[in-house]
């Protein structure tokens, strides 16, 4: 049986021509990257969307329907998205994150994981990191919300009541607090450590066991910073391992906290909200309202929620400020305000509530 066989010079020149192809839409494509970046950074979202590159590659993938090529097609799919990455990477590098601390806190750590090559901007506190972003000074602040001992971060619930800023993302990190002391230094050295407040508490049964004096300082890597510069060996910082490696101190013991499951989560916030799909899966929402001074109007507003299909996570009250014996509740709900349904629930919300502000929708990382 003859077997008809084009002429190598043939083959070649037809790769040469898909090249050419290729070479056309591999510009276009990253002109497309190029518009996600810049979307990205005006939305403070990170360069790593894992959910939608697997469903990218589990759609295009089902429509190869040479097996033999299914697999090699799926590496060209996971490369070429890696390039676009490297690429928005290269563009984004520019993007200023702001977060409340110094280098080496829990919120510095939060940061790197969502913004790995942006650059961190400390700011002392929680209002002056967000207010950095309101004014444009920083694309994105990234800032703590709730603790799983210690509960929610009321500040930081206040500066959403009150002042402009999106919530685009939320990151689980997990808090390992570790006792640190300088290059020398040992066990029995350590007569007083110095940490945060909320890192004192949480390590309180360990510090009363070792019989450790307490000194309270405004942030456990600025703790860390302290007990470089004083280079004594009977003090010793409460903070994380990234604090050590920063300020060049002696990890003395690791996972010093009480609690073993202690995880902070922190909040992506800019100024413009990243709208998801209305049925895109695994979406959360954030919603702070007040209701009318008449009987029963929290609990029909909560019986709204639910009516329109959203699952409450969490509900928390905070007292308002500027109105004594008023509050405001906060409520985190799976589900997708943004949809027709969660669009149909605000306006039924109306007849109970004064005012409602949907402060974000988000994917946990």
């Amino acid at each position: 049986m003859e077997i008809n066989m084009r002429d190598l010079k043939d083959v070649r020149k037809s790769i040469n021509d898909i090249d050419a192809r290729i070479r056309e839409l591999f510009a276009e494509r990253m002109a497309c990257s190029r518009e996600v970046a810049e979307y990205k950074t005006a939305h403070g979202l990170p360069i790593l969307d894992a959910e939608r590159e697997r469903e990218v590659v589990e759609r295009n993938a089902a429509l190869m329907q040479d097996e033999k090529l299914r697999p090699f097609y799926v590496n060209f799919l996971e490369s070429t998205m890696a390039i676009s990455r490297s690429y928005q990477d290269t563009l984004m590098n520019g993007l200023r994150v702001a977060y409340s601390g110094a280098a080496g806190a829990f919120a510095y750590i939060a940061a790197c994981k969502l913004f790995p090559t942006a650059r961190k901007i400390s700011y002392p506190n929680f209002e002056s990191a967000y207010r950095a972003c309101v004014t444009g000074e920083c694309d994105a602040v990234v800032l703590p919300i709730e603790n799983s001992v210690g509960g929610e971060v009321g500040a930081v619930t206040d500066l959403m009541f009150s002042g402009p800023l999106i919530v685009n993302g939320v990151v689980d990190i997990d808090i390992a607090h570790c006792l640190l002391g300088i290059e020398g230094a040992s066990m029995s050295d350590i007569k007083q450590v110095v940490s945060h407040p909320q890192a004192l508490s949480q390590c309180k049964p360990y510090i009363r066991a070792h019989g450790f004096s307490e000194e309270e300082f405004e942030n456990t890597a600025l703790a860390a910073e302290r007990v470089a510069a004083l280079k004594d060996k009977s003090i010793a910082a409460i903070a994380s391992e990234t604090a050590a490696e920063l300020f060049g101190l002696k990890v003395l013991e690791k996972n010093i906290n009480e609690s073993k499951s202690n995880t902070t989560r922190f909040a992506v916030f800019s100024r413009s909200a990243h709208k998801h799909e209305p049925d895109e899966s695994g979406i959360h929402s954030i919603l702070l309202f007040t209701v009318k001074n008449e009987a029963g109007a929290l609990a029909k507003a909560l019986d709204i929620i639910g009516k329109h299909n959203f699952n409450m996570r969490t509900m928390r009250s905070r007292p308002m400020k500027e109105l004594m014996w008023q509050y405001y509740f906060y409520i985190e709900a799976e589900g997708n305000v943004n949809s027709k349904e969660g669009r149909r629930m605000l306006e039924d919300l109306d007849e109970y509530c004064h005012d409602v502000k949907l402060v974000g929708t988000y994917k946990r990382q």
